[in-house]
């Protein structure tokens, strides 16, 4: 549970700051250092552009299968006998509720942590996003390379 709320702490400060600390939507983009930049992109469909034509209801499914996903995670959170398990599931779902916070409040996802190699570009993501994907990670490493007992 704990890991829920520092990873919805996180994204939500990390977006507040990028919006209104840096005001980045006015910037477009900050070179931070070779590789990484803050660039701002709102995101109006789901991993990696997907589903982007489902125009102004897009905001309002995507959060209601957000948050039943999130629920059904929850759940499973509580049961997890895992403490590894806990923890990526706390970091998914505190991802999810970032991003539908998000969805409810503009529209769209705030995006701006652009990695790149040379001509070579990651898309832009979120902290919910990194939360996402590793949570995911760690559950898959789980399922399939941990010795059940």
């Amino acid at each position: 549970m704990v890991m829920l709320f520092i990873v919805l702490v996180l994204d939500q400060a990390s977006k507040y700051w990028i919006l209104y600390g840096l005001k980045l939507p006015e910037l477009g983009s900050i070179a931070v250092m070779p590789g990484f930049n803050l660039t701002m992109v709102w995101n109006n469909a789901i991993t990696f552009g997907m589903l982007n034509n489902l125009g102004s209801f897009a905001p309002v499914i995507f959060s209601i299968a957000a948050l039943c996903i999130a629920c059904t995670l929850f759940i499973w959170m509580l049961k997890a006998t895992k403490i590894w398990v806990a923890m990526s599931l706390g970091a998914i779902i505190g991802g999810a509720i970032g991003n539908i916070i998000d969805r409810l409040r503009f529209g769209a996802v705030v995006d701006f942590i652009h990695l790149y190699v040379g001509n070579w570009s990651w898309y832009v993501f979120n902290i919910a996003d990194s939360a996402i994907v590793c949570g995911v990670g760690v559950l898959l490493i789980d399922a399939f390379f941990i010795r059940k007992v």
